[in-house]
């Protein structure tokens, strides 16, 4: 009997043991007194035994990264329910980025400290708003830790490199997706559906008196009552609610070696960033930039308290960002015309009340040259002009539907990636449609993130018959993914899949002509067409480049006759007009 009471006790100690297990939930940051980032692996633990000790808390590995490790998403909800298809029933949910460049972990620590205090109570939880977290983001820049790469950042004593483990900077990448990370960060963001984004930064350019400063997604390109709601009534409020708290913050000082307070414009979030990409759903998307030149721990705290004061934001006004939301999905299903691109609005301006230091141009005593010094001892207080409002600068008609040959592959799988919706097509067919031809293009000298990107597209439009198969794809714009649709497949957007390079091919030519046999056949041409050879003899008399170049001439010749390949420079995505 004995024997058996010490064997009931040896298991009751034992399942004792695993259940009452205690986590120490002081953070790497908090121990080190704002001093010291978290390793990856000390942030995931700390998540792990987070979720282990909380039921309100989940992690979940989704996915992987270029460095193998795969990334996670961690949920707070204190209804203890994480499928995101049920959240959003009755909650709006906030996702936090952090660590999309390591060397930048005030997101990381801040949202550990947010996180934990939720869970444990210490701050008040939302009734009707879910956090989502991507812990880190680049995993491989933050596994490449030192102390160094961040030339003029004070703080923490080590931290991650912005570059991932292909080296590419993942806030370039949210289009093209170059990277593993970029994928499953397409499958996370489809996945939970947020309402909010933030991603955390740490900004540099200039020396001024703040911590923080914020970059709102461009609110023209956010566009309607939406667009209005994130300039009017979101932005306000934060920078009003932070000042309570003794926390100024101004707009992004979007500057290169020169004073802020000879003004400065918006950054345009195109959708190749972060924000520009979650705007293509209708995302009130934000970055927070604190200031490089700040102790780590502040900057740290600030982020904290940026994200308390979103998550109230968020509560107050939830439902007002859901029915915005859903109003301008609708919206932009009825419109006829999209703006592919934006310029400065010279016409409309703000004014901040801008907190700087002085600064003058002096002689450099290293190159002789001038160099800009501020100077701390002599802080101001300036009227600034802040131009942040942008108009359209190039539209597109909306296309009822596009045509995407099967051979496309990689652009089909980067649009199914992203949620778009399209239907293979279940016989042969020809079809009359609008086309493009690439008329012109520059391109880059020096490669940027893998490519040498194209830009100032210019096209030849025109409608005709096409021969179209059985597996090929029809794509209808009516669908909640249509900005991604139009920003990728119209080759004249900034960030188009034509202008990353993932049609290369249509702009080689793949046959030609040897010049001492086309010499006949082109004297044929001109010969038996008279409107022909007058063209050309206007062009040698009008050109004299041209006139003086033999090969050029065999060559316009060749173009314009039945010889010249249908494939160089046709654009392989076709539009559905009517």
């Amino acid at each position: 009997m004995k024997q058996l009471f010490i064997l009931f006790f040896i298991i009751v100690s034992c399942n004792s043991n695993q259940t009452s297990k205690t986590f120490d939930f002081t953070t790497i940051f908090e121990k080190s007194e704002g001093t010291q980032t978290a390793t990856y692996q000390e942030t995931i633990e700390f998540y792990t035994n987070l979720a282990e000790a909380y039921p309100e808390i989940s992690i979940q590995a989704i996915g992987e990264t270029d460095s193998g490790h795969p990334l996670h998403i961690v949920t707070y909800n204190p209804e203890k329910q994480f499928d995101f298809e049920q959240i959003r029933k009755n909650n709006r949910i906030l996702l936090i980025n952090n660590g999309i460049h390591p060397g930048e972990p005030d997101g990381i620590d801040a949202t550990m400290l947010l996180f934990r205090d939720l869970a444990q109570g210490s701050i008040k939880s939302p009734e009707h708003t879910v956090l989502a977290a991507i812990p880190i983001y680049n995993i491989g820049g933050s596994l490449n830790r030192n102390s160094t790469s961040r030339t003029n950042q004070v703080g923490p004593e080590e931290y991650g490199f912005r570059g991932n483990a292909r080296n590419y900077d993942l806030n370039r990448d949210f289009i093209k997706n170059d990277t593993k990370n970029a994928k499953t960060f397409a499958q996370i963001f489809h996945l939970v559906q947020p309402d909010v984004f933030i991603d955390n930064h740490v900004s540099n350019g200039a020396d001024y008196q703040y911590t923080l400063t914020h970059l709102f997604t461009q609110h023209n390109k956010l566009g309607g009552d939406l667009g209005a709601f994130i300039h009017n009534i979101m932005m306000p409020e934060l920078e009003r609610q932070l000042e309570k708290k003794s926390w100024d913050i101004t707009p992004y000082v979007n500057v290169f070696n020169q004073v802020p307070e000879a003004g400065f414009s918006q950054f345009m979030d195109y959708p190749r960033y972060s924000t520009g990409y979650t705007t293509l759903w209708n995302t009130l998307g934000m970055m927070v930039e604190t200031h490089m030149l700040k102790p780590y721990k502040p900057r740290v705290e600030g982020t904290y308290e940026l994200m308390k004061i979103m998550i109230d934001i968020i509560e107050e006004h939830g439902e007002t960002i859901s029915q915005l939301r859903t109003t301008q999905f609708e919206k932009h299903l009825a419109q006829t015309s999209y703006t592919l691109d934006w310029q400065i609005d010279t016409t409309l301006t703000s004014t901040l009340s801008f907190k700087g230091f002085e600064g003058e141009m002096i002689v450099s005593e290293i190159t002789g040259a001038q160099r800009l010094k501020y100077d701390r001892s002599k802080p101001f207080t300036k009227t600034v002009v802040y131009k942040n409002y942008f108009e359209p600068s190039l539209d597109v008609t909306i296309p009822k539907a596009y045509i995407i040959p099967q051979s496309w592959w990689t652009v089909i799988d980067l649009l199914k990636q992203n949620g778009i919706q399209m239907e293979a097509l279940k016989a042969d067919s020809t079809i009359t449609v609008e086309s493009y031809k690439i008329a012109n293009y520059k391109t880059r000298t020096q490669p940027y993130e893998g490519h040498y990107q194209h830009y100032a597209t210019q096209l030849e439009t025109s409608t005709k018959q096409i021969k179209v198969y059985k597996g090929d794809y029809i794509i209808s714009t009516q669908q909640k993914g249509m900005r991604y649709l139009l920003e990728t497949l119209e080759p004249q957007g900034p960030d188009s899949f034509f202008n990353w390079n993932f049609f290369d091919t249509i702009l080689q030519q793949k046959e030609g002509f040897s010049p001492y046999v086309w010499e006949d056949k082109a004297k044929v041409l001109l010969d038996h067409n008279p409107d022909f050879k007058r063209a050309f003899d206007e062009k040698k008399s009008s050109d004299e480049g041209f006139s003086k170049n033999w090969f050029a001439q065999l060559d316009w010749i060749h173009k314009q006759s039945e010889y010249y390949e249908k494939a160089h420079l046709q654009y392989p995505v076709y539009r559905i007009i009517k």
